[in-house]
C-alpha cells in the first residue's frame, strides 16, 4: 500500500473533529454571534490563562497584531528595530508601516534563531527596539536579549506567530518582552479556519490601547465617543474563528505533545546521518519547543527534496528560500553569510499532530534511504 504524506492536509484539519467543529459553527451562527460577541471574550480569557499573561486581545491576524502593538508603543518615527533576517516578511512589513526602520541581523548556528551577539553589534543611537522572532516553535535566547535591551534602554517585542505555548526557562513566548503576538493561520500549531491573531501583554495601558485600536478606537462598550483620542482601524477577530479557537485550546496540549513525539522520532532516526544538521531535540531543560515546523539543513537539499517528492512526501523551503535581508527591492542590502547558507540548505519535513505513525515512519525511511542508511 502506497503512503502519501502531504505537507499540509488542509481538509484533514477539519475532518479531525468535523462533528464538533460543525456544531460550533452552527450554534455560533445560529445565535447571530458574528462580531465581538462572548466567544471572543471567552477565548481571550482562556488564551491569557493558558499562556500566563494578564491580557490577550483577539485581532484579525498576526501581522496586524504586530502593527497595532507598534503603534500603541509610541516609538519615535524613523527609529530602528532589530529583527532576525530568518523570519517571515510580516514583522518587517508591520515595522515599515509603523514608520520605523528594519535592521535584519544574523542567526545563531545551533538553533537558527536570532543571534544575540548580532543584535548587540547592530545597535546604534537610532535603535529603539528589538523584535525577536520565535521561529519553528522555539523561543529565542531571551535571557541574553533582555539583558542587551536593559543595558541599552531598548524595548523588546516578541513575534511569537509560530510559538504559542513554547517556553524558555518557564517563561512563555510572547510574555517575556513588553508584548507579544500570535498568528492562528490554519497551518499554525493552534490554527483556525481562516485568518486570526492575538496580542498579549502584562502592560495595562498598552492592552487598553490595542483593544480600542482594533475596533476603530471604540471603548469597552464598543462605541466611539466624542472624546476619542486614538486613531483606530478595523482589525477585529471574527467571532466564529474565536469559537473554533476556544475549542481547539481545550486539546492544544495534546497536539503539542504529539508534535514533540514526532520531532523526537525524527531526531533519533536522523542523528547518525552526518550530512544533516538537525534542530535541537525535545528535552526537559531550558527550552520547551512546540515544533511548529521541523526544519533541518542539508547540502543536498534540492536532491533530497526531489527524492521525498518522488515518494509522495510533501516538503517546503520556508518563506520561499530567502531571508529578509535579501529583499533588495525593498531596500535591504545587509550581508549575512550564515543566513544565506541556511536558506540554501534548509528544508521543512511534514510536521503536524494529525500525522499517522505510518506517515511518520514512511518519511523517516525515505530520508534515511536517500543517504543509504538502513532502516
Amino acid at each position: 500500500m502506497s503512503i502519501s504524506v502531504p505537507f499540509f492536509d488542509w481538509a484533514g484539519y477539519f475532518r479531525e473533529r468535523a462533528e464538533e467543529f460543525t456544531q460550533i459553527i452552527v450554534e455560533t451562527a445560529g445565535r447571530g454571534g458574528f462580531i465581538l460577541q462572548r466567544d471572543v471574550d471567552e477565548f481571550e480569557r482562556d488564551l491569557a490563562e493558558f499562556i500566563g499573561v494578564k491580557h490577550a486581545i483577539g485581532v484579525s491576524d498576526g501581522t496586524n497584531a504586530i502593527l497595532l502593538g507598534l503603534r500603541a508603543s509610541n516609538l519615535k518615527s524613523g527609529g530602528e528595530v532589530i529583527i532576525p533576517s530568518h523570519s517571515f516578511i510580516a514583522a518587517a512589513q508591520s515595522i515599515h508601516y509603523a514608520g520605523l526602520v528594519n535592521v535584519p541581523v544574523e542567526l545563531a548556528e545551533h538553533d537558527w534563531l536570532v543571534d544575540p551577539s548580532a543584535i548587540e553589534d547592530a545597535i546604534t543611537e537610532r535603535t529603539v527596539a528589538i523584535m525577536p522572532v520565535h521561529v519553528n516553535g522555539r523561543v529565542c535566547q531571551m535571557d541574553a536579549i533582555m539583558d542587551i535591551a536593559q543595558r541599552n534602554g531598548l524595548e523588546v517585542f516578541e513575534d511569537s506567530a509560530q510559538a504559542a505555548g513554547a517556553r524558555f526557562r518557564g517563561e512563555p513566548a510572547g510574555g517575556i518582552g513588553r508584548w507579544g503576538t500570535y498568528s492562528f493561520y490554519p497551518s499554525k500549531t493552534l490554527g483556525c479556519f481562516g485568518d486570526a491573531g492575538a496580542f498579549v501583554t502584562n502592560d495595562d495601558s498598552i492592552a487598553e490601547a490595542v483593544r480600542s485600536m482594533r475596533n476603530h478606537g471604540a471603548n469597552r462598550q464598543k462605541t466611539i465617543e466624542l472624546s476619542v483620542d486614538i486613531w483606530g482601524t478595523n482589525s477585529r477577530l471574527d467571532n466564529i474563528q474565536a469559537a473554533i479557537l476556544k475549542y481547539k485550546l481545550t486539546y492544544y496540549p495534546e497536539a503539542i505533545a504529539r508534535r514533540r513525539e514526532i520531532a523526537m522520532r525524527y531526531h533519533d532516526a536522523f542523528k547518525d546521518i552526518e550530512s544533516l544538521r538537525l534542530p535541537p531535540p525535545p528535552d526537559d531543560g531550558d527550552y520547551y519547543d512546540i515544533y511548529q515546523n521541523y526544519e533541518m539543513c542539508c547540502e543536498q537539499r534540492d536532491s533530497l527534496r526531489q527524492h521525498l517528492g518522488d515518494n509522495a512526501i510533501g516538503t517546503i523551503v520556508q518563506w520561499g528560500g530567502f531571508g529578509i535581508h535579501q529583499l533588495h527591492g525593498l531596500g535591504f542590502n545587509a550581508e549575512l553569510p550564515r543566513t544565506d547558507r541556511f536558506f540554501k540548505e534548509s528544508l521543512l519535513l511534514p510536521m503536524n499532530h494529525i500525522l499517522s505513525d505510518d506517515q511518520v515512519e514512511h518519511t523517516i525511511n525515505c530520508v534515511r534511504g536517500f543517504f543509504g542508511v538502513a532502516s
